[in-house]
């Protein structure tokens, strides 16, 4: 079990004041690695819990990740914080939008591009030159994607929102295949319905979506952690380019 071991390693999650990304961080923080998150929102309690439990350095920064300019002050100070190290890097922060193809204006889907594609990227380029720029030769970039990537949401209006999500799928192998050179795997995960703060304002759809799911269960946060963490290890390491999918069967269903 040693090759999951994440202890003496750095990761970065954005998005993970709460969440799928705040599970992420735990799960990386459980697996050994010191852990900072970006947010637009401070974390929630659940966050200021992980150094204690697991005896780690974590730290927080308020970051807009579609803005130029915030994250790469928010990268500034966390190299300074961290004394340049970086491992792991999971780009989670996105938004959704539940409007339809015919409503859906230039800007409302502009700010979705903004997180979604642009702040995904530019988070995933930064923290590749971070890496190489401290000779890391076992980085792991984990975006991700969505199940909105490969079909439509059922009951939800979000053609915008997929579109998003597949760019993110579809770059996951072209920047794979650039920084393999540099011993960085960039790998792509697809949660599928989970019960975060995203989708709490739509329990008609939590409930619809169980007899759409192979297994019946709409999953928790902690039920895709798994997966990061496996991405972001050793475990892992013959895997780059890919998507690994967490959906309880829904797109083989």
């Amino acid at each position: 079990m040693s090759r999951f071991s994440l202890k003496g390693r750095t990761a970065l999650v954005t998005g993970g004041a709460r969440g799928c990304g705040l599970t992420f961080a735990e799960g990386l923080a459980e697996a050994g690695a010191d852990v900072a998150v970006f947010d637009v929102i401070p974390p929630v309690k659940a966050f200021y819990d992980i150094e204690k439990a697991y005896g780690v350095k974590t730290k927080h920064y308020i970051v807009d990740v579609s803005s130029k300019e915030s994250l790469q002050q928010a990268f500034d100070s966390f190299r300074a914080d961290f004394e340049g190290k970086l491992d792991i890097c999971v780009p989670c922060a996105g938004i959704n939008r539940n409007i339809g193809f015919l409503d859906t204006t230039f800007e409302e889907h502009q700010t979705l591009l903004s997180v979604n594609v642009m702040g995904v990227y530019h988070t995933a380029q930064l923290a590749a030159k971070q890496m190489i720029a401290n000779g890391t030769r076992c980085g792991s970039i984990i975006l991700v994607a969505s199940i909105a990537s490969y079909m439509a949401i059922r009951s939800q209006m979000s053609s915008a929102y997929c579109g998003t999500k597949g760019a993110v799928r579809a770059m996951c192998p072209a920047i794979a295949a650039e920084l393999i050179k540099y011993g960085i795997r960039v790998n792509s995960i697809s949660p599928g319905y989970v019960r975060t703060e995203m989708t709490a304002p739509f329990p008609h759809l939590l409930e619809s979506w169980k007899d759409e799911i192979m297994n019946g269960k709409v999953a928790e946060p902690e039920d895709i952690r798994g997966g990061c963490v496996f991405l972001a290890s050793d475990a892992s390491s013959y895997m780059t380019g890919q998507d690994l999918c967490i959906d309880g069967g829904v797109t083989k269903w």
